[in-house]
């Protein structure tokens, strides 16, 4: 068995202003301080001499390599996406960037931005728009239903709520 994988499917290009940030940032840390430092021990690890059994050296290159590669990736995935950081002209419909306040059927309520995949985070209310929820909200306006299509069967929400702050 090879060591061969197919290509992810890439996610949408759209990244909110504080996202984009936020990648920007670790971009930048990740380039201008901590690689710094783990190359330092890395250099210092090597003059010890024997390196087959030098943890330090044998740890800092596979962190280099580690950080080499996100900063790879980040480099390309900044170039490719698009920063949306304005409101939509109809903001009575859920769009990229939204926050929505859905309503279940026991009408419990739970909030969400919607965000590209590169930032979303379920802790933080933030959900991709390529997640299924997501899709079934685009597009829709307040007090729509939005039904969510799961294996266990559907379930139906309601939007209470549409804000872009």
């Amino acid at each position: 068995m090879g060591r061969w994988r197919p290509p992810s499917r890439k996610g949408s290009p759209y990244i909110t202003r504080e996202g984009a940030d936020a990648l920007q940032a670790e971009l930048s840390h990740l380039w201008k301080v901590e690689r710094p430092e783990v190359t330092n021990v890395v250099h210092e690890a090597a003059k010890n001499g024997d390196r087959s059994e030098n943890g330090d050296y044998i740890y800092g290159k596979r962190r280099l390599r580690e950080i080499d590669r996100r900063v790879r990736f980040l480099s390309k995935r900044l170039d490719e996406l698009t920063i949306v950081d304005r409101a939509p002209a109809e903001r009575d419909k859920v769009f990229f960037g939204a926050w929505v306040t859905i309503e279940d059927e026991d009408g419990e309520e739970q909030r969400f931005r919607i965000v590209g995949p590169d930032e979303f985070n379920v802790a933080d209310s933030k959900l991709s728009m390529d997640s299924p929820l997501a899709k079934a909200m685009l597009g829709k306006k307040l007090d729509d239903e939005v039904i969510l299509r799961k294996p266990e069967g559907e379930e139906v929400f309601y939007i209470v709520a549409i804000d872009y702050e």
